[in-house]
């Protein structure tokens, strides 16, 4: 039997999803370690290889392929725990990296200071060459300062280098020639070539990013190595992927090369799965949400894909690569508890992690979370967390939340537990309101997909108050960026800068330079293994109205430069640019600014299976009842088990839905119908979700 992985690293789990041939998916959980994440994903592999009746070796062997989200990218960023790295910069642009785009980032607030540059001036050394925006080489590169620099960088144990010349995006000879200089000086250090990283208009943007390449991309190629060694010790021969920011996959190597682009590796798959999981449903807007032990992950999925964005930031650094818009904020079930100088609850961003972890994991946790919250509530059996395997600890629970915020606010533990259940759901409310409103959209013409551990228990709540009226959670919701990864393509974004009038545009040449990033984007794909049947090449051009500074993307027609072609982009740029920007200036002038091609490589994905429909009636029998606290009174509910619930079985609110790692939260305003697939379909008392699915296909913009 031929097996598919899907592998995510959180904070607190590593997630394992394992598709067979046959269509079955079975999903795991175990604890993540951030001392040892490979060894944690080989525990995660061995938990499916025993449930599956192998042993890892021959669970591995008969593996096709993993995709892997790692977190290894992102935490390098946030913790500042890089690689030693430093800069060659054109001589007189040294402290570009510094200045930034000379604006602060709240522009109100003068006393926040920048973040500090990921390499420090002194690790900057300025390089004589120069050419024009043309490509004219007005002054040679001085190759003996770029020796003389690279035994001194020997010297200090540099482990990764970045280059970013002035118009390098132009013409790359400078940086490629610096490039061999260093590779003779400094064998096996990691180089990162703006020309390579981003050939594109902008300094600062080309800078930053190539910087973030190089600070992160040696710790994730460390990574990427030690866990394809012990993979294939234990059996492993197949292709090993790795997921990427803008929501598609790549192979090692290209990981390993440009770790920038895996910055978000994790978060990106959940935007990927749930717009499959919309599709299904017919729907092709939704927003999806994504509570873990951390985080909270927020996406908009417009006309059936994920919002894509190049103006993202980590940490403060500037990262002009397409990613998956992802609003995250710190709560998750981990969240930290406290009362804060005002004597005001508050949650987050501080996360106790999987060590120790909550007060109620029994691990020596002191401080209260959001989970122990949820506990006190009655929305978690402290005997089925986890499947059991983890005996929550109510008393300590109880203890943490009693001294740390109860006492110290005047409430009694369970007005501060819900309390804190309140204030979380505010921030992750907010959280949604700033991609949804705050970018002209009503979220209540979206369905709003819950995924992630801790998601379902808190999305009842999130639906009532934004008042959208239907929710889809996913069977596998806890495990849901481990399955986005097993839905996601390879892909690879070819783009040059190419800055021309669109009225005077010379179609030979444009068509020359695209010529030449689509023959990249086949070399790429053809390396991945991607038979040509299964690529698929996409060209784009950025337009602007002259004299702009921001562009709008738009697909050219037929994928070649023509007349025709022209005449249709700038149709379709007023168009685009109205629906984006709220008006269009027909007269006036447009500039082609960047040319694009995006390679697809189609993989084979796993079949959600679909249930046995419930025979005997829609409405499902409990297998219990429990008291839970609601709206400050407590509520005897009654309690269903998820997994066996048959498709189309009806829960009336207010109810509770466990599963092996994950509970949903039926509120009182609000019904549960599981679908042909086992997801739980949320919707409002008032609807009928049939009338629900159907509103939000036509309401929806």
């Amino acid at each position: 039997m031929a097996f598919r992985i899907g592998v995510d690293t959180g904070g607190t789990f590593v997630d394992v999803v394992v598709a067979d041939e046959g269509g079955g998916l079975r999903l795991y959980k175990v604890p993540s370690d951030p001392r040892d994440l490979a060894g944690a994903v080989l525990d995660g592999l061995a938990e499916a290889a025993r449930d599956q009746g192998l042993a890892l070796p021959a669970l591995l062997a008969q593996t096709e392929r993993i995709v892997h989200g790692s977190t290894v990218a992102t935490n390098a960023l946030l913790t500042r725990r890089g690689a030693r790295a430093a800069l060659l910069a054109t001589e007189g642009f040294r402290d570009i990296l510094n200045m930034r785009r000379g604006m602060r980032e709240r522009p109100m607030d003068s006393r926040r200071p920048p973040p500090l540059p990921l390499i420090p001036r002194e690790r900057i050394y300025p390089i004589r060459e120069r050419l024009d925006c043309d490509g004219v080489e007005l002054e040679p590169l001085d190759t003996a300062a770029v020796a003389a620099t690279a035994r001194a960088l020997r010297a200090d144990g540099t482990e990764s280098v970045a280059v970013c010349f002035l118009f390098s995006f132009v013409d790359a000879a400078h940086e490629q020639a610096a490039a061999r200089e260093l590779e003779r000086e400094l064998p096996g250090v990691h180089l990162s070539l703006s020309s390579e990283v981003l050939p594109q208009v902008r300094l600062y943007e080309r800078l930053s990013t190539t910087v973030v390449n190089a600070v992160v991309s040696p710790l994730l190629a460390a990574y990427l190595d030690a866990l394809g060694r012990r993979l294939a010790e234990n059996g492993f021969a197949g292709s090993l992927l790795v997921m990427q920011s803008n929501g598609g996959v790549c192979s090692p190597e290209v990981g390993k090369r440009f770790g920038v682009r895996s910055v978000l590796s994790g978060p990106a798959a959940a935007p990927v799965a749930a717009a499959h999981l919309a599709g299904l449903a017919g729907l092709r807007n939704a927003i999806s949400v994504d509570m873990g032990g951390t985080s909270f992950d927020v996406c908009l999925i417009h006309d059936g894909k994920p919002h894509v964005t190049t103006e993202g930031e980590l940490a403060g650094h500037r990262i002009a690569l397409p990613m998956v818009a992802i609003h995250t904020i710190g709560a998750g079930g981990g969240s930290i508890v406290g009362v804060d100088a005002r004597r005001m609850l508050k949650v987050g961003p501080a996360s106790a992690g999987a060590y120790p972890g909550p007060a109620c994991y029994g691990r020596g946790g002191t401080e209260p979370t959001v989970t122990d919250a949820n506990l006190l509530l009655g929305y978690i059996d402290p005997g089925l967390f986890w499947g059991g395997r983890l005996r929550l600890d109510v008393d300590a629970a109880r203890r943490a939340l009693d001294e740390r915020v109860a006492r110290p606010l005047g409430l009694d533990t369970l007005h501060a537990a819900y309390g804190a259940y309140r204030v979380v759901n505010e921030n992750m409310v907010d959280a949604i309101r700033e991609v949804s409103i705050r970018r002209g959209h009503d979220p209540r013409q979206f369905v709003l997909l819950a995924a992630g551990g801790a998601g379902p228990l808190h999305v009842g709540a999130l639906a009532r108050e934004l008042e959208i009226p239907l929710v889809l959670i996913p069977r596998l919701a806890s495990v849901f960026c481990a399955l986005g990864g097993l839905l996601s393509d390879l892909r690879h974004e070819f783009t040059t800068s190419f800055v021309t009038p669109l009225d005077t545009v010379d179609l030979a040449r444009a068509d020359a330079v695209l010529a030449r990033l689509r023959k990249q984007a086949e070399a790429t794909l053809r390396a991945e293994g991607v038979a040509a049947a299964d690529a698929d090449l996409q060209a784009s051009v950025d337009l602007r109205y002259l004299g702009q500074f921001t562009e709008v993307e738009v697909p050219l027609p037929g994928g070649a430069f023509s007349p025709a072609a022209v005449a249709a982009l700038a149709g379709e740029f007023h168009r685009r640019h109205e629906a984006v920007n709220g008006y269009q200036l027909p007269a006036h002038g447009l500039e082609m600014i960047s040319q694009r091609i995006v390679a697809v490589g189609r993989t084979a994905k796993p079949t959600l299976p679909e249930l046995a429909v419930n025979g005997s009636g829609r409405e499902a029998a409990p297998r219990g009842r429990r008291a839970i606290y609601w709206d400050n009174a407590l509520v005897d509910v009654p309690v269903y088990a998820g997994l066996a619930l048959p498709a189309e079985s009806l829960v009336r609110g207010p109810a509770i839905v466990e599963q092996e790692t994950t509970t949903v939260l039926v509120p009182p305003e609000f019904d549960l119908l599981t679908d042909r697939r086992g997801n739980g379909v949320l919707y409002r008392k008032d609807l009928d979700p049939d009338a629900a699915l159907a509103r939000l296909r036509v309401e929806a913009p």
